[in-house]
C-alpha cells in the first residue's frame, strides 16, 4: 500500500518533526546541533523556504516552514540524508538515524501559525530542560526577542501579528502573560 500524498502549494506552512530512531538521540553536544543548522542553511540554498521556528531537542526536532517553490519532502529529503551521514561518521555509528518518515502538518490558519512557534519555542521548557525558551540555545526564540540579524529565521511574519512592541508583546505570549494578539492589550 501507498503512502498517503502530502499536501502542498507554493507558500504553504509546515509545522514538521524528525525523532530519533528507536526515539535515541540525535545530537549529542552543541557540533551536532551547530553542523544541523549548518546542514538546513545549505539545503535552503537549494530548496529555498522561510524558517519561522525550530527547536533542536536531544531526540527530536521542530521546523515549522514556509514553502516557495518546492514540496517539504525534496528539503527533508536531502536535510535528512545529509544529517545523518554526518552522524554517523562523526560517532562512529551505522544505520538509521531518524526514525522514520518526518512528520508534517499543515498550517493553514494565522491562529495555529502562532500556536505552532509557541508550542515549539515551549518545548524546552515542557521537557524540564529550561525554565525560560529564552535560556534554551538550540532554538529560534531568541531571534524573536532580539534586533540582531539571524540568517536562519524569518521574523516579520509571526512579529507583524502583535502591536508594537512586537517583541515584547510575542515574548507575552509565548510566556503565557498574553493571550492571542487580537486580545493584547
Amino acid at each position: 500500500m501507498s503512502r498517503k500524498q502530502r499536501i502542498w502549494y507554493p507558500g504553504a506552512n509546515y509545522h514538521i518533526t524528525c525523532r530519533g530512531n528507536r526515539r535515541a538521540a540525535i545530537f549529542y553536544d552543541d557540533f551536532d546541533h551547530q553542523a544541523y543548522l549548518e546542514i538546513l542553511q545549505e539545503v535552503r540554498s537549494h530548496f529555498p523556504f522561510y524558517l519561522h521556528a525550530y527547536c533542536l531537542m536531544t531526540n527530536h526536532l521542530h521546523l515549522q516552514i514556509e514553502t516557495i517553490d518546492h514540496h517539504p519532502k525534496e528539503m527533508m529529503k536531502m536535510l535528512n540524508s545529509q544529517y545523518a551521514m554526518y552522524f554517523n561518521k562523526r560517532h562512529h555509528l551505522v544505520g538509521h538515524v531518524f526514525q522514520g518518515r518526518y512528520g508534517a502538518e499543515i498550517i493553514e490558519t494565522a491562529d495555529y501559525f502562532l500556536e505552532v512557534s509557541r508550542y515549539i519555542h515551549l518545548n524546552p521548557v515542557e521537557a524540564n530542560m529550561v525554565e525560560k525558551p529564552f535560556d534554551y540555545p538550540w532554538s529560534s526564540y531568541s531571534a524573536y526577542l532580539s534586533t540582531d540579524l539571524h540568517p536562519l529565521i524569518t521574523t516579520t511574519k509571526i512579529l507583524a501579528q502583535f502591536p508594537e512592541p512586537h517583541r515584547e508583546n510575542y515574548r507575552k505570549y509565548v510566556e503565557g502573560q498574553a493571550s492571542a494578539p487580537n486580545m493584547i492589550q
